[in-house]
């Protein structure tokens, strides 16, 4: 398993629109076993410019899997079992702030969980753990892609909070205004648990958020039609891909353990001592936690 220091294997999972990274090289297609269930799809194991690559397409190729129904466990434990040890989350999301028309690109750096139906961790009874989730995401992995962003001709923003709601219904008007009232940014169905099972699973993550439409709460444009979102998607996949592209070099020089504490987040994090640990559960988590379980 994937211990701190070790060079970075770069993992990408794909939202709405980006089923495939272009330009990958020695590229194998595979379906990794996970205790957790089987992923959205197989893996894509290659390399870019020499660079580790593993990818996912968060909803199938097909866009089979709708966001309530995505076996997050199974996606980030694979992922993990892959040997990734970063994550650059693509995402499709609503804007819910004037300045971010369809098209801007939004480098989240917090969450508002509003989804009610999934699990939310690996950690459960018999072996219990409680993670830091007050700065989700990684500002390390972050800068690098405001960075990359920064030399391609994509409008962006870093900073700014992403609500997660359950779908697959957009939002009534009466919410969409709420949201805003709260004072979020942007407005999607998929980044959670995934923010926090990858935190669990000590893997680094930042978000790539690109809106495609201003939600319903804006009076000068169309409620939101899948006809219209789907249009921008296309557009926002072609941009996601270079982006990849030119953030994957910063992201291989990574010598050292994250210096956001990514990769050591468990060290203080599970309460359940040795001997009072249900073997069949600790066994479930023998790729996300093998680090401190076994020391």
């Amino acid at each position: 398993m994937t211990q701190p220091g070790t060079p970075p294997v770069i993992g990408v999972i794909g939202g709405s629109g980006v089923y495939d990274i272009d330009g990958l090289t020695n590229t194998e297609w595979k379906q990794v076993v996970s205790p957790f269930g089987l992923p959205s799809d197989e893996l894509l194991f290659g390399e870019l410019d020499g660079q580790k690559i593993v990818f996912l397409p968060r909803h199938g190729r097909g866009h089979r899997v709708p966001p309530s129904g995505l076996n997050f466990h199974a996606n980030i434990d694979a992922l993990k079992r892959a040997g990734v040890t970063e994550i650059v989350s693509i995402s499709a999301v609503g804007s819910l702030k004037e300045e971010y028309a369809p098209g801007h690109f939004v480098i989240v750096d917090q969450f508002i969980d509003r989804t009610f139906a999934r699990k939310k961790t690996f950690f459960g009874e018999g072996c219990v753990a409680h993670v830091s989730m007050a700065d989700p995401v990684c500002g390390r992995l972050g800068g690098h892609l405001v960075d990359a962003l920064g030399g391609l001709d994509i409008p962006h923003t870093r900073g700014g909070t992403y609500m997660v709601m359950e779908g697959p219904q957009f939002s009534t008007r009466a919410e969409s205004n709420l949201y805003r009232s709260w004072g979020c940014d942007v407005i999607g169905m998929t980044n959670m648990p995934e923010a926090k099972l990858a935190r669990e699973a000590e893997m680094c993550y930042a978000t790539v958020a690109m809106v495609t439409d201003y939600d319903c709460w804006h009076e000068d444009h169309d409620d939101v039609t899948v006809d219209a979102v789907i249009k921008v998607v296309q557009e926002n996949a072609e941009k996601a891909r270079s982006l990849i592209k030119a953030v994957v070099p910063r992201l291989s020089g990574r010598a050292e353990t994250c210096n956001d504490g990514c990769h050591t987040a468990l060290d203080f994090a599970i309460i359940t001592p040795p001997e009072a640990r249900d073997p069949d559960a600790v066994a479930m988590l023998d790729a996300v936690a093998h680090r401190v379980l076994e020391a």
